[in-house]
């Protein structure tokens, strides 16, 4: 049943095949069983029952309130969950609870679904590994995989088995690992510039990006509030949209919510793709680009052309700059958003009392890690009265330059872009930290950012698995608001490259999941 798709699940649901208190406690032994994964920072695990009961009386009754009615989801630890602690992986907001729950979260309640959970992230989701949290990294799941470890049989390298885990990416990191382990059907993130792309790409899943406005951000602690979007994890891209549809739509609480009511998100089965046309920038041709992600990328557009679309080469000529101006905007938000944390009203507060500045300063300096208070410093420096035309106004600038790229290509009649998410697959952790926390979001969110400061929707779908046995995503962009087509596009995409589900015999001891796998492993974009 945990491998199965939203609606499956759905109607097992409806038909009494299994009840949502079995599918729940289901999905917590399994939450237990792969604890060493660090996914989660709250498992709210009364609160899951309780809802599950619920539910249970509304399926007895035959009033199920829809497709998420009794179905298992977990939410990033940066969402505000009334009665649950919110944490961002701060000693910032160590035992803090919310009042209120995040408008996405009460969307999701609102349908039934089960809160399993809070999934761990990178502090403040800062970050493109979620290794830079105050409860420690997140281990990538596939790194216990059958198809990882028979490949690693092949080529040894005297590692120890415990120290040479992979990352899963981030900052999202611990809701991908949570969608990845079965231990829930869909995960909320959050996507600043990558935060849920770039695990679902490490992680094998679907990871979504809607456009900036389409999906409320009232109850999301804010990182950058221009570029700031809740994201969606699943396994299927059909899950992402049942998810979507129930997301999707104005919040009077959110001023930058679209106005006008939103059309049902539901997906039609696109069967012909021939009046499609793709666009392939290239600019994302990048040398750090890894031949294996290079390879599949082309053998992707090669599929498409084969099925009768028009691929061509578009160009995004403001690429290069997009990084730094990305930096610039991104640290001068998060320095503005950061000074809520003062230690007066919520959150922690030293106990120095000499004088409020020095209970200021000291709370700061106990309160955040040298990441954030790094970005903190960049962006006030940016904004100081003497750089703040240099800096500031000229990345804004830039920005609307790079929107401009994506409005003038997509003006040309490209339907969706199609480019890398990553540079190459989910490294080992020991790998990951040699370069520092800025360095690495710096080459992570390299495919990823640039839509973010132009407010389009981006999903990466997996592919394929590489030579070692690990996953590798591709991204689809989307014109602003045009969500369904992009995942209309997305989901004939995956039916056609067949993706391998995640092998974990040591973890998941029911075999019919791995049968159902062998089947779906046998196409895959390396045969064509």
């Amino acid at each position: 049943m945990l491998g199965r798709t939203l609606r499956e699940v759905s109607a097992a649901l409806k038909q009494g095949q299994i009840t949502p208190t079995e599918l729940c406690r289901k999905c917590l032994s399994l939450i237990q069983k792969t604890k060493f994964l660090n996914a989660y920072i709250t498992v709210s695990e009364e609160v899951a029952l309780k809802q599950a009961e619920e539910s249970e009386k509304r399926y007895k009754k035959g009033q199920s309130l829809g497709d998420l009615d009794g179905i298992p989801i977990a939410v990033k630890d940066n969402f505000s969950t009334s009665g649950i602690e919110t944490t961002c992986a701060s000693n910032m907001l160590k035992g803090y609870v919310p009042p209120y729950n995040a408008t996405v979260v009460q969307k999701l309640l609102d349908q039934g679904a089960l809160l399993m959970g809070k999934t761990n992230l990178d502090e403040f989701a800062m970050g493109s590994g979620s290794t830079d949290g105050v409860f420690g990294p997140v281990k990538n799941p596939w790194s216990y995989s059958k198809q990882y470890r028979e490949k690693k049989q092949q080529n040894p390298r005297g590692e120890s088995e415990d120290s040479n885990w992979l990352i899963t990416g981030g900052s999202s990191g611990g809701s991908a690992a949570a969608v990845s382990t079965f231990t829930c059907f869909a995960a909320l993130g959050s996507d600043t510039g990558g935060s849920t792309r770039n695990p679902a790409a490490h992680c094998g899943l679907v990871g979504f990006k809607p456009s900036y406005g389409l999906v409320s951000r009232h109850g999301l602690i804010p990182l950058v509030n221009s570029m700031d979007v809740p994201g969606i994890l699943t396994r299927y891209v059909d899950d992402t949209a049942i998810v979507l549809d129930i997301l999707a739509g104005h919040d009077p609480k959110d001023s930058t919510t679209v106005q006008e009511p939103v059309k049902s998100f539901i997906l039609p089965t696109l069967t012909d793709v021939s009046k499609l046309c793709i666009g392939i920038p290239k600019e994302y041709l990048v040398p750090e680009l890894s031949s294996e992600v290079r390879s599949l990328w082309s053998k992707a557009a090669d599929l498409f052309e084969s099925e009768g679309a028009k691929v061509i080469e578009v160009s995004l000529p403001h690429t290069c700059y997009s990084i730094i101006c990305y930096h610039v905007l991104c640290t001068s938000e998060v320095a503005s958003n950061m000074a809520r944390f003062d230690g007066l009203e919520y959150g922690h507060r030293c106990d120095i009392n000499v004088s409020t500045e020095a209970m200021y300063a000291a709370t700061r300096r106990e309160g955040f890690n040298d990441v954030v208070r790094g970005r903190i410093l960049s962006g006030n420096f940016f904004l100081l009265k003497e750089n703040y035309e240099n800096y500031f106004i000229k990345a804004q600038k830039v920005r609307r330059l790079i929107a401009n790229d994506f409005v003038n290509v997509f003006n040309s009649g490209v339907d969706v872009l199609l480019t890398p998410t990553t540079l190459c697959e989910a490294v080992p952790y020991l790998e990951f930290i040699k370069e520092d926390n800025r360095t690495r979001s710096a080459q992570d969110d390299i495919f990823t950012q640039a839509v973010n400061m132009a407010g389009l929707p981006a999903v990466s779908i997996p592919v394929s698995l590489s030579s070692k046995g690990l996953p590798v995503g591709l991204q689809f962009i989307g014109r602003a608001f045009c969500d369904q087509q992009l995942l209309t596009v997305a989901k004939w995409f995956e039916k056609q490259v067949q993706f391998p589900v995640i092998q974990l015999p040591q973890l998941l001891d029911d075999c019919s999941l791995s049968l159902e796998n062998e089947k779906l492993a046998s196409v895959s974009l390396k045969q064509q």
